[in-house]
């Protein structure tokens, strides 16, 4: 580590950590990122330009590095990763992005030759003729940056959580310190969250003191009067990644405190929110400003402070600022020769030259050129005023244009911003939720400012000194060569220029034409530069030019976090049956469910594949008999003499006309015309109704009842109750499921005749009370026997013992969904998408014509009246009986990539038919039978003929027999 400080940085070096960069071993010490250790390496080439494939080298030390990312190898497989915030750890793997065949001679590199023809938005103009399909391979491969990772983490999981605040504060750096102080000793519920590994924020990059002692030691002082406060959270190396409404912060905390955990999704409500997000310096625009040791000043000074690394032995400054001249004052006293300070201000105020006694500095000077293939080994420099140039060598080039709040979260909240001329930058103006944004983030730039915004709620403020802030914008250095803007997106001054003069004179359709401030970087260290090469460019002032919106997500997020998988109970348990610890004991693979429910999905037995389980539940249920727990299915009992009505109203078909004892399927509409929910409705007596609905939208249903009946028929006699937890049961389904009742003991009389399908009997099964409904969700005959939950084991236990002799096996979720898909049942979760309406399954049947209205019937009408090509329920037998389609697979003509004219819903191997069968959505699908269609997947198209949407029973003899 031949360029690393034999002293001093924020790093252990008793502890060596050993890791590999495109192929090559490398070492750091514990508390490095994968960029100071190569920096400590004399690594300067780390990357390659998006667009032009231009070398390039390490600019940030944090998030806001726009120009080197990473591909994460092996377990810790990750694309896309800013080498700025990867810590180095033992057997880390990681390689550069967007180059090959290497790093040093990427075949990509010819696209600098072809500059002039790719231009800022040329693929909008450029693939379209003879055909967009003969150029898209080409540009799909040449789109993106590192691969995205083929399996899922292999060395833990993600998790998500819940918590409320008093205060929400964003950044610990020494605003977010004071404020959490300030709340905490107030006694309020604070959460600090920091995307740093340390908290101290830019305190850990610089060289200052609060109360006459180094800042660090307050910092640490500060930590730990925190975490004796029970009622602080604070968390460091987690990203506040997005704010939402009412004041709903998302959180990702990355490599938690456990073994096996990766990362920790938050979601935070707060009553008031603190954005101490600091600030951000942004970049010089001049020609030749990406080259591989050109860097941002801050950056240098945190390699140098921080990590005890030169990241150049001979440097350059060029600023136009004053907090640069810190920055070399530091360099100069890590031992790096400072060469000159070039500032582009005629007059540099006498506070930032006193910080460099014996320093060259060059007023009134820009830079207007940088030479050097793989890095930097000279620049120009000349005159602003204009002048002969002249050549200074150096290996290290630090600018800063001057440092813009991070207002990236105050943005997200809707707050408004306004132009400082002052600070050169937009700052926070109105807030349009309950926040405040203290310190840097509201543009103030110095220590004692920062701690004083930060008590202004109360407490005393520590003494510290800084240095006054002064900035000259300068938005762009007028001289000849690429310039640019956004160092990611290969964004030059040239792009704006041509966006400006084809008509893109908006700033929001200025980025989207060229792409600046888009991706990763979301206008962290260029976006100000656009806007003013904008004002510069049509003559106006910023504030008229305006700025872009900030999105979420602030900083990169893993798909995983977002997702939050949850192995556990977290913020709410888990909902049970009185058989899921039988259910366990039997081995069965457990799933979520529904509103938080666990049921078993399928019964592995020793030596058998997931396929065979689901086979064999199935062949059970088809040839013999077998039996599910059906408690979680949404049930409610409905009493009042206006129940018949309001269910008229409820459901599409008519329910009113029900016989007691007797029961109907039908479908439930939202406003809009789109299917809710389907399930049964059973008649008790005059006045009392049992429904049966689906698991997950239970409490759907319970909504929609309950705002019908208080804001749309109030006068109602109507009372809903829902009683899914007061009733369990097993469904015994199959042909022999009438010898099993006998053979459990029963005073119902079992009789086709006298217990016939869709109807419900009140008796004993088993020497248990229970009401038996003759429904089917399979397609064979079925008996659900309904039990008090206290009954349900004992139950459980009774009917598979009387059903041994018949070969009755137990049936989870994955085998139910083939058995459905045989019959064509519907699925919500399948073949509702959103967009279907009952028409489009088939199902017109259930649409009363009868009934004047009904909950959504204007609206179906509505939408049906547009005449439109529509996607109608059909199935599908795959030409080869073998090929499996992937659920939601898309239909193309002649597997063309063309528009899709439908979508796969659901595919199974059925057992009866010996054969892999589908069903789809396919546009005009009814008057297609007998055709074939083509589904299109990455590197195949499958062949299969459309049929009618079921597979087995089509005249549903058996679940009548």
């Amino acid at each position: 580590m031949r360029e690393r400080l034999p002293q001093g940085g924020r790093i252990d070096r008793s502890r060596r950590v050993a890791f590999t960069f495109n192929g090559r071993v490398y070492d750091g010490y514990h508390g490095d990122t994968l960029a100071s250790a190569l920096l400590a390496h004399g690594v300067r080439l780390t990357a390659r330009s998006f667009k032009y494939h231009r070398p390039r080298g390490i600019v940030g030390y944090g998030v806001e590095e726009p120009a080197s990312l990473v591909e994460l190898l092996g377990a810790d497989a990750s694309g896309n990763e800013p080498i700025t915030t990867v810590r180095i750890r033992d057997g880390l793997r990681a390689k550069s992005v967007n180059c090959w065949p290497s790093l040093r001679f990427d075949i990509g590199g010819v696209n600098q030759l072809f500059a002039r023809v790719l231009p800022a938005g040329f693929y909008y103009k450029t693939f379209k003729w003879p055909d967009w399909q003969l150029f898209e391979p080409m540009i799909r491969r040449a789109a993106g940056l590192a691969r995205a990772p083929t399996q899922p983490p292999a060395n833990g999981h993600y998790e998500a959580r819940h918590a409320h605040a008093d205060v929400f504060i964003a950044g610990a750096g020494p605003a977010g310190l004071m404020a959490a102080l300030v709340a905490g000793r107030a006694g309020k519920r604070v959460f600090l969250a920091d995307e740093g590994t340390e908290a101290g924020g830019g305190l850990l990059t610089r060289r200052l003191r609060i109360e006459d002692r180094p800042a660090m030691e307050w910092v640490a002082d500060a930590v730990a009067e925190l975490a004796a406060m029970e009622h602080v959270t604070h968390l460091q190396n987690a990203s506040v990644w997005a704010y939402r409404e009412h004041n709903l912060m998302m959180v990702t905390e990355r490599s938690p405190d456990h073994d096996s955990l990766l990362e920790r999704s938050w979601r935070v409500r707060a009553g008031r929110v603190i954005c101490a997000t600091g600030a951000i310096e942004r970049l010089l625009v001049f020609p030749g400003n990406d080259r591989p040791g050109v860097m941002l000043a801050s950056a240098a000074q945190a390699y140098v402070n921080r990590w005890a690394v030169r990241p150049g032995r001979r440097a350059v400054v060029f600023t136009n600022n004053n907090s640069a001249y810190a920055v070399a004052a530091d360099m100069q006293a890590a031992g790096i020769e400072i060469a000159a300070i070039v500032d582009a201000r005629p007059q540099v105020p006498p506070e930032a030259l006193a910080q460099v006694a014996g320093i060259d500095v060059l007023g009134g000077h820009v830079v207007v050129r940088t030479r050097g293939r793989m890095s930097l080994r000279s620049i120009a420099i000349s005159p602003l005023a204009g002048g002969a140039t002249r050549s200074i060598a150096c290996d290290l080039l630090a600018h800063s244009g001057g440092w813009n709040p991070a207002v990236h979260l105050f943005s997200q909240s809707r707050g408004s911003l306004r132009y400082d001329e002052t600070l050169a930058a937009f700052v926070p103006d109105i807030p349009a939720q309950a926040t405040a944004s203290v310190g840097a983030a509201a543009g103030l730039m110095t220590l004692p400012e920062v701690l004083t915004s930060a008590a202004a709620t109360g407490g005393d403020v520590p003494r510290a000194h800084e240095a006054a802030y002064a900035i000259a914008p300068l938005w762009r250095v007028q001289a000849a060569g690429k310039a640019f803007l956004d160092i990611q997106n290969d964004v030059t001054v040239a792009d704006v220029q041509l966006a400006l003069r084809e008509g893109y004179d908006n700033i929001e359709h200025v980025k989207r034409y060229t792409t600046g401030g888009m991706g990763i970087d979301q206008g962290k260290t260029g976006n100000i530069n656009i806007i003013g090469t904008v004002a510069q460019q049509k003559g106006l002032t910023l504030p008229e030019v305006g700025s872009t919106t900030f999105r979420s997500p602030y900083a990169p997020v893993s798909f995983g976090a977002v997702g939050g998988l949850r192995t556990g109970e977290v913020q709410f348990p888990y909902r049970h049956t009185p058989i899921t610890e039988w259910n366990r004991e039997q081995g069965a693979v457990m799933y979520e469910a529904g509103a938080r429910w666990q049921r078993p999905g399928y019964f592995p037995q020793p030596g058998e594949s997931f396929q065979e389980t689901v086979n064999r539940e199935c062949g059970a249920v088809r040839e013999a008999v077998g039996v599910y727990d059906g408690s979680p299915l949404g049930t409610f009992e409905l009493k009042g003499r206006d129940t018949g009505r309001f269910l008229d109203f409820l459901y599409t078909n008519k329910m009113a006309n029900l016989k007691p004892g007797h029961g109907r399927y039908g479908l439930m509409l939202t406003d809009d015309g789109l299917i809710l929910d389907d399930g049964v409705a059973l008649r008790l007596d005059d006045y009392r109704w049992i429904l049966s609905t689906s698991t997950g939208h239970a409490d759907a249903v319970n909504q929609q009842m309950e705002k019908l009946l208080q804001t749309e028929f109030p006068d109602w006699q109507v009372m809903v109750t829902a009683v899914t937890s007061q009733w369990n049961n097993a469904t015994v389904c199959g042909p022999r499921a009438r010898e099993v009742m006998e053979a459990l003991g029963t005073d119902i009389n079992l009789d086709n005749a006298a217990f016939p399908f869709m109807t419900f009997r009140d008796g004993t099964v088993a020497g248990l009370p229970t009401r038996v409904v003759r429904v089917s969700f399979t397609g064979e005959l079925s008996y659900e026997i309904n039990v008090a939950p206290r009954h349900m084991r004992k139950l459980w236990d009774r009917v598979m013992a009387a059903g041994a002799p018949f070969g009755i096996q137990p049936v989870g979720s994955e085998a139910n969904h083939v058995l459905r898909v045989e019959k064509g049942f519907l699925s919500l979760g399948h073949e509702v998408d959103g967009t279907v309406d009952p028409h489009d399954l088939g199902m017109g049947w259930i649409m009363s014509a009868k009934k004047s209205d009904y909950l959504g019937k204007r609206a179906v009408a509505l939408r049906r009246a547009a005449d439109k090509p529509r996607r109608e329920l059909v199935g599908l037998l795959p030409d080869d009986p073998n090929a499996q389609i992937p659920e939601g697979a898309p239909l193309t003509p002649g597997g063309r990539k063309e528009a899709t004219e439908g979508l796969v819903t659901a595919c199974v191997w059925s057992g009866v038919n010996n054969r892999w069968v589908a069903l789809a959505l396919l546009v005009n699908g009814r008057t297609r039978q007998g055709e074939t269609v083509h589904v299109r997947l990455r590197d195949e198209v499958i062949a299969a003929r459309v049929t009618a949407p079921v597979f087995y029973d089509p005249g549903g003899q058996r679940l009548r027999s």
